[in-house]
């Protein structure tokens, strides 16, 4: 039996087809039945998608599963099923793969999601960004900023699951953000350029130290104590303080950080209050929402009208028939 991705499973409609798979280790929770029996709540996944299932205390793979850390590879056996209009198979058998059989098998561009752009061409065009910003001290500030972070910031996802969340997704994020806000800046002549593409640059910067992981991501100690909105205005300060940029532009764009998530229930540390906080945190929230929309349509199979309830677009189906990513 030849294995199968994520996304072609979840277009077989017919129940009881008997399938195989290589999956990575996306979660797992320990839950109790009304009958006080223990269970597992599995997610797994691979670049096209994930899919849930229970493993009851029974199963012989209940421990295994419990102690495999995230980011463990999987071959998983079962039959289709759904449940609720949600993909929800029954699981025949479970087997831990180790690294060496991914490697020999060629899995990894099956398993590991990552950016349509090439990573280099990514930060290139990020350089150039910058260099547009005509304030020497604003452009120090920013360019300080990303030395003091160091590689990591090209290389982190910029979230666990909703949107970007792979390997140079914070670099795509910050590119796409940037790139859409300067195009919409020459509509918008109250707005300070230079400022906003600054924030644009540095918005998420603190996602470098608040997610860990190598294609499946969790949150770092400091991501859970401070998040990143806190660990990106200290960055931020830093820079700032260390190139001597005036105070006024500092207050400005230390707000720009701590406002971008547009709204205190989303973790903003305050609402946005100047015309550049206002611009950036939009901008920001469009290109996470058409992340998550060009996710959608790749991970849906091609004869489905709509995808998958998407928790980031308030658990709307997106229309996915006939669209291709790319082609919106």
């Amino acid at each position: 039996m030849e294995p199968v991705n994520s996304r072609d499973l979840k277009g077989i409609e017919e129940s009881g087809c008997p399938f195989m798979g290589v999956f990575l280790l996306r979660n797992v929770s320990r839950r109790t039945a009304k009958t006080g029996k223990p269970f597992l709540v599995v997610e797994v996944g691979d670049r096209f998608g994930s899919f849930t299932f229970n493993v009851f205390e029974e199963n012989a793979s209940f421990n295994m599963l419990q102690n495999s850390g995230l980011g463990a590879f999987l071959e998983i056996s079962g039959t289709t099923e759904s449940f609720n209009d949600r993909f929800s198979p029954r699981i025949t058998g479970i087997r831990r793969m180790t690294p060496a059989e991914i490697k020999g098998q060629r899995l990894e561009n099956q398993l590991y999601d990552g950016p349509k752009e090439s990573p280099e061409m990514l930060g290139k065009e990020l350089e150039s960004h910058i260099a547009r910003i005509k304030h020497d001290k604003l452009r120090q500030t920013v360019q300080r900023a990303l030395t003091d972070v160091g590689e990591i910031f090209w290389k982190n996802t910029a979230a666990v699951s909703m949107h970007h969340a792979y390997q140079c997704g914070l670099l795509e994020h910050t590119v796409h953000v940037t790139r859409a806000g300067i195009a919409l800046l020459p509509h918008y002549p109250q707005i300070n350029s230079d400022l906003a593409i600054a924030g644009m640059i540095l918005h998420d910067v603190g996602k470098s130290f608040e997610y860990e992981g190598e294609g499946v991501y969790k949150r770092t100690c400091l991501g859970n104590l401070q998040g990143h909105v806190v660990l990106g205005y200290r960055i931020v300060r830093k820079a700032a303080l260390s190139v001597d940029l005036d105070d006024e532009l500092t207050l400005q764009l230390e707000h720009i950080v701590l406002c971008h998530q547009g709204m205190l229930e989303y973790g903003a540390a305050v609402l946005p209050s100047s015309p550049e906080g206002i611009f950036v945190a939009l901008v920001d929230n469009l290109d996470a929402r058409m992340g998550m929309v060009e996710r959608a349509i790749d991970n849906t199979p091609p004869k489905l009208e709509f995808s998958e309830k998407i928790l980031g677009l308030e658990n709307v189906r997106v229309f996915t028939k006939g669209r291709s990513s790319g082609a919106i």
